[in-house]
This record gives structure tokens, sequence and C-alpha cells, in this order.
């Protein structure tokens, strides 16, 4: 009889621990399933996907964390603990639970709020307690955002104190471009036209460069000053296209190009 129950506590925590997995791998597919389908609805803002994602994200960590508790429940019964009281007393213990686990619990809802009052989603450019990148991951406890230079910042929910959404709306990108006096202003904006032909071909380039006219006069050349209106994640290639095609037109017509000819103001 003892070794039959040595043998059962034995072989019945692996089993459960086995099932817990293959639940798991089945309803985080199901899960995956139902983005896959939400995808193919062309009709749906990448806003609205990504929040889709983040929302599925939350949901396969909610079924991880009840699986998980599950089975360590179902293990506790193979030992002969009493699991019914043990439940039964979580009433009795949850204001001492939840003082010890208080930040975990902060964090809890944090992630909550911030996914369903459409704070941030996976994927999006913003810049949180000061510190700017993509969101690469929004969990139940933290949130991972990636810099540009590749550094991650990992942050509890509830710590987040100050959030700019760069995402929710398009990014305003203002160039302060030094001409020399030479080409006129009517030669310079014949020029920038050609160059916003191109920038349209992109589909991160959602209008004509605006050009705002000369802000300032040196004595040897003036600042023209633009505006491109481009996705936030995408800025920083829009300016390099935006260099690359002004200096093909440049080329075109024998214009030597100045080093310091683009100055980049995000406001």
């Amino acid at each position: 009889m003892l070794k039959k129950l040595l043998v059962k506590e034995l072989y019945l925590p692996v089993i459960y621990i086995i099932v817990a997995f293959i639940v798991y791998f089945i309803l985080s597919k199901i899960v995956n399933k139902l983005l896959v389908i939400n995808k193919l609805n062309k009709k749906k803002s990448d806003i609205k996907l990504k929040r889709e994602k983040t929302i599925v994200n939350l949901i396969k960590n909610i079924i991880k964390y009840v699986i998980a508790v599950i089975t360590f429940l179902g293990i506790l019964n193979v030992y002969g603990v009493e699991t019914k009281s043990i439940i039964a007393s979580l009433g009795i213990a949850g204001a001492v639970i939840g003082l010890a686990f208080q930040d975990i619990i902060k964090n809890l809802l944090s992630g909550i709020t911030i996914i369903f009052d459409d704070h941030y989603v996976q994927g999006d450019i913003v810049t949180i307690n000061g510190f700017k990148g993509e969101v690469i991951e929004l969990g139940l406890q933290t949130t991972k955002l990636k810099s540009y230079e590749g550094e991650v910042l990992i942050i509890s929910n509830h710590l987040i104190t100050s959030v700019i959404n760069h995402s929710m709306c398009n990014t305003n990108i203002y160039l302060d471009l030094k001409v020399n006096k030479e080409i006129s202003i009517k030669e310079i904006e014949s020029i920038l036209k050609k160059v916003s032909d191109k920038l349209q071909k992109r589909d991160d380039v959602h209008k004509p460069i605006d050009l705002l006219g000369v802000e300032v006069i040196n004595d040897n050349n003036y600042i023209y000053k633009v505006l491109i209106e481009c996705d936030a994640e995408h800025q920083y290639q829009v300016n390099r296209a935006f260099a690359g095609f002004l200096k093909e037109e440049y080329d075109k017509i024998g214009i030597d190009v100045p080093s310091d000819i683009i100055e980049i103001k995000e406001k």
C-alpha cells in the first residue's frame, strides 16, 4: 500500500503538469486563431489590430495563471492536502494576501486599466516616465519598452506615472533646410515638390510635404522650413528617405549639398 501510494505521488504530479502544458498549448492556439481571423478583416485599422493583439496576450496570461493555480491545487491534493479547506480559507486570508502581494495586485489592475482605457498597446511608440521607445510587451505585471538604440526598459505597471503616446496620431516632423542664396525660393520649392511626390509613394507618409516657407535669412544661406506628416514608428526611415530624395534632385541639376543641409526638429 505504501509503495503504491509513493508511486502515485510520483507520477500523478507529472501527469498534471503535462496535461496543464497541453491545455495551455491548445487554448493558446485557439486564442491566436482568433487573432488571425481578425487580421483577415482588412477594414480594421492598425490601431484596432494592435489593441486586439494586446488583449489576446492578456487573455493568454490569465489562462496561464489560472491553469497554474488549478494544477498546483491538484498536486497538493495528491499529497493529501485538503484543498477545499484552503479554498474556503482564502476569504479569511484575503486581507493578509492582499497586503503581501499588494504590488502584484496594483500591477494587475494597472495593466488591465492600460489596455481597456487604450493608454497604449503593443507596437505603439510611447514615452513612459521620460523613456521613449516601442512597446514590445505589455503584460499583467510589467511593460517593456525598446528604444531606438536597443535599450529595453522593464517597468512595473503601477509605477507608470506619465505616458505620451506618439502612435495615437501621426507624427509631425519639422525640417529646417539650409539653402544656398544662389538657389531661388521658386527653385527650391520646385525641388521639394518632386521630393514630396516620391515620398507620397510610401505608405507611412499620409499627405504631401507642407512647404512652410523661409524662416531665417543668413549671410550666405536661408532656412526653408517644411513639414512631413508620417507614422510615428517610421519617422526615422522617412527622414532618411527625404534626405536621399533631396540629394537625388540636387544631383540632377548639379547643386552641391552642404553637409549640414537638414536640421530635424520634432514638435
